[in-house]
């Protein structure tokens, strides 16, 4: 049995026993399992301080095929990083015939991989920042050459900016490059751009107010993300009314280019004129207390378990065919 995303199948449940048996996936067992336990405990609450028949279900320790056998009605994933956020997952629940929240298997891995995402906005007219792929020295020295100092790092295919690390001196790239070689084997490298960071959540193919995130830290990275008491969030983020319009259609145009639905986000860097350049677009964000989705919804009148009730929503639009 497939099942295809269909937006036009979107549909409000006015009664929480509509959805049934309901499965929050959590925890797994990527690097990301830490913050994956934190949203998919806040999101279960959140259902079920509305009424949801809703259960905790870890991959780690239990057969996805005990979700058949436990009758689970749908699936509301909160499982960050590869093996729940790359397609795998979704993968397996259209093969057992379970609906799912959020983008299907081609969304969530093109999403998952920040270079296949790279490539299809450009494809499409939404900038991103230059880069080169690192696998020999060669390309360290193209990298300088091409990208100047300082510079970035990134694996391709981890969230929560796992593995990355800022390179100021040129004699530092390869240990860069180590590390985040040592989660996968696709890397690559961008300039370090100076601009404000910006990030907008999408619901129902709909954008919400886009947020600006500042650090003292020396980039947004997993300890700003999460643990931090110091990082600002500034919601309305103090855009313009037309450059708040064009950061929403660039988001939204960059989450149609890759086939991601139902909800998500997408983060942007601001050059030195102003330009907004694509960073990634995440498919299951974090739904921490940290979290900017909910901050977003918060901005726009929706309250946390109004979110996650109306994410859980988008289960409908897996339609079976």
């Amino acid at each position: 049995m497939h099942l295809r995303y269909d937006p036009t199948a979107l549909q409000r449940v006015s009664e929480a026993r509509g959805f049934g048996r309901v499965a929050v996936l959590l925890g797994g067992d990527s690097s990301e399992r830490e913050i994956s336990l934190l949203s998919g405990r806040a999101v279960l609450a959140g259902l079920v301080r509305r009424g949801v028949d809703a259960h905790a279900f870890d991959p780690k320790e239990s057969s996805l095929a005990r979700l058949i056998e436990e009758r689970f009605d749908r699936v509301w994933i909160a499982l960050h990083g590869p093996g729940g956020e790359d397609g795998t997952l979704q993968g397996a629940l259209e093969f057992l015939g379970v609906p799912y929240t959020g983008s299907g298997v081609m969304g969530s891995a093109i999403g998952m991989d920040k270079l296949a995402t790279k490539r299809l906005a450009l494809a499409i007219g939404v900038a991103t920042a230059d880069f080169v792929v690192l696998r020999v020295k060669e390309d360290f020295d193209a990298a300088l050459e091409q990208l100047g100092l300082p510079l970035i790092v990134k694996p391709a295919t981890q969230g929560s900016s796992v593995g990355m690390t800022k390179v100021e001196r040129a004699a530092d790239l390869p240990a860069a490059y180590a590390a985040a070689a040592a989660l996968e084997t696709s890397v690559f490298a961008e300039p370090w751009i100076r601009g404000g960071e910006y990030t907008v959540a999408l619901l129902k193919e709909r954008a919400l107010p886009s947020i600006r995130i500042e650090t003292p830290r020396t980039f947004y990275d997993y300890e700003a993300k999460y643990f931090r008491s110091d990082t600002r969030y500034l919601c309305p983020s103090g855009l313009s009314v037309m450059a708040e319009e064009h950061l929403a259609n660039l988001a939204l145009a960059a989450f149609d280019a890759i086939g991601a639905g139902g909800w998500g986000r997408a983060d942007f860097m601001m050059d030195e004129t102003g330009r907004p350049l694509l960073l990634e677009v995440n498919t299951v964000p974090g739904m921490t207390d940290h979290s900017l989705v909910p901050m977003a919804a918060r901005a726009r009148g929706i309250d946390f378990d109004e979110l996650v009730w109306q994410v859980l929503e988008t289960s409908f639009a897996r339609v079976r065919l």
